[in-house]
């Protein structure tokens, strides 16, 4: 599995709460990349609940990991 900064923002608008189901469901739906159906798959599932997608790739990347202030614009 892998995840990269463009995939992992497909996931963004999901429905968040999500179990690794409803999150498949979402992608397939949305009609959103192979690589994210196959990265969702490859989820070791527990019956986990997972509240948004730095539970799924905690390298996420936050607005606080971009140096841009938007209070000063």
């Amino acid at each position: 599995m892998y995840w990269t900064l463009e995939l992992a923002s497909k996931l963004e608008d999901a429905p968040w709460p999500a179990t690794k189901d409803e999150l498949l469901d979402y992608a397939m739906r949305s009609a959103l990349p192979a690589e994210v159906l196959e990265n969702l798959r490859e989820i070791e599932d527990e019956g986990e609940v997972y509240e948004s997608i730095e539970d799924i790739w905690p390298d996420y990347p936050t607005k606080e990991d971009f140096f841009f202030h938007e209070d000063e614009y």
